[in-house]
């Protein structure tokens, strides 16, 4: 594996090397030539060819899609954050290669892969088809995986609820229209110990063993924290998708929240855009209908029983008494109830309300 994934980064290395020294980008046939092809008749690069060829391809592939995506995103072409210009692989970073069809096989409850052997993992669900591609992966943490390409079915389900609006919050994740709550993980244990162990690995010199060590222990706990917050929110996810019809969230500008310095960490510990993600991907799969709301709607200012708008308030005020209808409403209560309503179209208008009030002059 480690002969595998040290070849798979130096034809990307050398690939991405000999796009910036010329002129014109030379194509994917090109550089497969050069770097591996010649490469291997060469006495320095002789040792490529030790390992499959098709990880070696899948590798300039990539770095065609990487340049691709690139340049699409300079272009305005590519939806979302700005992808940067392709970067050099590392050997501290996480590995990957890919086996296309002829590169590997499933044997007996294992996996064949070219020139390595045949791998028993752990297997965390059973394949829905015939894998298309297969992904050997690892991680800053020393832990190995397997990444199957399959194609599944969309199977429609029946929901038992129309529709249920979230908020999104940090101490209390997701508060819901239908009155349900539902809390975050704490991850201060494990984010303490971390900031702790990164003041010693600055400390140490570089490329020392104690220093590697340090560096895996931290890439750890790194992967406790991804992990617990990947299972709480796929289960919350397929929760919600499975019980509602409509899903409505609220387009968040989490860009700008994480600019508050005493609330970055936090924010940026919840997984807000993953949620959205999974919910979005969820509910495409089952038949449901995922609407996100304008960010600009004032979900914390007005009531939600009476339409009555009070204003900004201050984070800290968490609950609010409407001098319009005497209503005691939570505000991340409220506000979910407020981002169902504006998602099915018929939140009350208190504008239009107070117009039609209004006697004429004539």
């Amino acid at each position: 594996m480690a002969r595998l994934f040290g070849c798979v980064r130096k034809v990307w290395n050398d690939s991405l090397a000999l796009c910036k020294q010329s002129e014109k980008k030379p194509s994917s046939a090109e550089l497969q030539k050069i770097v591996i092809t010649q490469a291997k008749k060469t006495e320095e690069r002789a040792w490529l060819s030790e390992v499959s060829n098709i990880p070696l391809q899948q590798s300039v592939a990539d770095l065609e899609t990487a340049f691709k995506n690139f340049f699409d995103s300079c272009k305005g072409k590519r939806k979302g954050c700005k992808v940067g210009y392709p970067k050099f692989k590392k050997r501290a970073n996480s590995q990957s290669a890919r086996f296309r069809i002829g590169g590997f096989s499933l044997k007996n409850g294992g996996v064949y892969l070219a020139k390595i052997g045949v791998v028993n993992p752990i297997w965390s669900r059973t394949l829905s088809s015939e894998p298309s591609s297969v992904t050997v992966i690892k991680d800053c943490g020393n832990r190995y995986f397997l990444s199957f390409l399959v194609e599944i079915q969309h199977i429609p389900s029946e929901a038992k609820n129309q529709s249920i609006g979230i908020d999104l919050g940090i101490t209390t994740f997701a508060v819901m229209s239908n009155g349900e709550e539902a809390k975050s993980p704490s991850y201060k244990s494990l984010d303490r110990t971390i900031r702790k162990l990164q003041r010693k690995l600055a400390r140490q010199p570089k490329d020392s063993k104690r220093r590697n060590i340090t560096r895996i222990k931290i890439a750890k706990l790194h992967n406790r924290i991804a992990d617990t917050r990947k299972d709480f929110l796929h289960k919350l996810s397929t929760k919600v998708v499975n019980e509602n019809q409509v899903i409505i969230l609220e387009d968040l500008n989490v860009s700008g929240m994480l600019r508050n310095r005493k609330l970055s960490r936090a924010i940026s510990q919840q997984g807000w855009r993953e949620f959205r993600t999974l919910c979005e991907s969820k509910s495409e799969k089952f038949g449901r209908e995922f609407q996100v709301i304008s960010r600009w709607e004032p979900t914390s200012q007005v009531c939600a029983d009476c339409g009555f708008k009070w204003g900004k308030i201050d984070l800290s005020v968490r609950s609010v008494l409407c001098l319009s209808c005497g209503t005691k409403q939570d505000r991340d209560q409220n506000a979910s109830r407020i981002i169902e309503k504006v998602g099915m179209g018929n939140r009350h208008d208190s504008k239009r309300a107070q117009r039609d009030c209004q006697t004429s002059n004539g």
